[in-house]
């Protein structure tokens, strides 16, 4: 990897997988051989964000993310830095922040929505990873999530489907599908691709232990 961190980005629709992917990863490897970051904590402020004409806040768009930041943030952990970071804590004032550190690794996972979408951040990406499900399957699961695990109302989370998620997807993540290295389809399971992912991970680690030992 010439010394270099090689620099993995993953996106997928809401509800698509990522999150559960990456966790499977995470207990494959350790800190000290990949790094994961999330668009999740560049998040705005809720009185920075953008509202629809109902005054509901719109998440689902690119401004919706500090990318200046976000994207510096990036530059200096692949150049070796260690960034210090508030957690991102979904608007909620009664969520505690905490702070977060992303130490350099041979390997950093970059997650998030439109990761793909800016050109800053895709041309940094040695490998495109995009996670897909069918769409019923995805509203489904983002219902249990938000209703169940984050008490959002059921009225307020099909909105937010129809009027900000799918449009979001079609504009920012549908049309990159295909720029994908590996398309990882999560309608009931990821296992073979999670393999292959490993596998390549594991391979390029070893070559890096071998460089610098």
């Amino acid at each position: 990897m010439d010394g270099k961190p090689y620099l993995v980005g993953i996106t997928g629709g809401s509800a698509s997988g990522k999150t559960l992917f990456l966790k499977s990863l995470k207990e494959k490897f350790g800190p000290h051989e990949i790094c994961f970051i999330s668009q999740d904590d560049y998040y705005k402020p809720l009185d920075q964000q953008v509202r629809d004409e109902n005054g509901e806040v719109n998440f689902d768009l690119p401004e919706s993310v500090d990318l200046p930041r976000f994207h510096t943030d990036l530059l200096n952990l692949a150049a070796g830095k260690t960034i210090k970071k508030q957690s991102y804590n979904f608007n909620n004032p009664n969520e505690p922040v905490e702070w977060l550190d992303f130490n350099p690794a041979p390997i950093i996972i970059i997650e998030g929505l439109f990761i793909f979408y800016y050109n800053d951040i895709f041309d940094m990406l040695s490998l495109k990873l995009f996670v897909d499900a069918d769409e019923d399957l995805k509203l489904k699961r983002r219902l249990q999530r938000d209703v169940t695990e984050r008490n959002i109302p059921q009225d307020l989370v099909l909105y937010q489907w129809q009027y900000h998620v799918q449009p979001a997807f079609q504009k920012y993540l549908s049309p990159y599908r295909e720029m994908a290295d590996i398309i990882i389809l999560n309608n009931s399971h990821f296992t073979t691709s999670l393999q292959v992912v490993e596998n390549h991970f594991k391979t390029l680690l070893a070559e890096t232990k071998i460089q610098t030992g």
